[in-house]
């Protein structure tokens, strides 16, 4: 069944849709009246929706009942990747929802290669939204993570303090065999929290910036015996955190 986030609260009552959503359940996938659709509300309420009528520019459905299955991680999880190389970071994007992440945010960390300008991160971010939203509704969440891409790195420290717990992916940490901070951290963070993971870049955290993160409260991670990409790393720590949080 097809799902589409509705950027409006949830009302009861008749539902009426136009624009990308008409377009794609009418122009593109053809539904008829008795067909039904997943609709997500920007407050996470989730129903099934039957189309009863379709308009000229309009399709009409009413409620048939509200999904009651919960899809979303207990832990806010924000993935902060240095920017990458090449197509990375859509990579990521796209994974890191289908495995429940609630917010992305790229930043050009001190060994990021890739400079991009104010209208090259527009763009940038009007696509991974794109994927962010294709990804959410493939994997059925309730509700589309955002993405913020930052121009400097100063904007990242200036928002650690909003974090019940920072965890960072650190290569040093691995080579050392360090492997009991992450568990500790997820055992001791309540359902709820807002969690903070940063990556590196290809080329890695510089030592003055674990610097920073350590002053912030950051915590310094192994991902396992084995050095992950920049791309692999984030999504080995969403599926712990969902073995942790949901199959345990």
């Amino acid at each position: 069944m097809q799902r589409y986030f509705i950027s409006a609260p949830y009302q009861s009552g008749e539902i009426r849709l136009a624009g990308e959503a008409f377009h794609h359940m009418i122009r593109v996938m053809r539904m008829k009246p008795a067909e039904e659709v997943y609709l997500v509300y920007e407050d996470q309420i989730a129903i099934i929706a039957q189309i009863t009528a379709v308009e000229e520019n309009t399709v009409v459905l009413r409620e048939v009942a509200k999904e009651m299955q919960n899809k979303e991680l207990p832990l806010l999880v924000t993935i902060a990747s240095g920017y990458p190389k090449g197509d990375k970071l859509e990579w990521i994007v796209q994974k890191g929802t289908e495995l429940g992440a609630y917010e992305f945010i790229g930043f050009p960390a001190q060994s990021s290669v890739v400079k991009w300008d104010e209208k090259k991160l527009a763009k940038k971010k009007q696509r991974l939204t794109k994927i962010a939203q294709e990804a959410a509704e493939q994997s059925q969440r309730q509700l589309t993570p955002n993405v913020e891409l930052l121009a400097n790195e100063g904007q990242l420290w200036d928002r650690l303090a909003e974090y019940d717990g920072i965890v960072v992916a650190y290569e040093e940490s691995a080579k050392e065999g360090e492997k009991a901070q992450l568990v500790q951290i997820l055992q001791e963070l309540p359902a709820g929290s807002r969690l903070l993971a940063i990556f590196g870049p290809e080329g890695g955290i510089t030592p003055s910036e674990i610097e920073k993160m350590r002053a912030a409260g950051g915590k310094l991670c192994g991902l396992g015996p084995r050095i992950l990409r920049t791309e692999t790393a984030p999504l080995y720590l969403l599926s712990a955190i969902s073995y942790q949080w949901e199959l345990l």
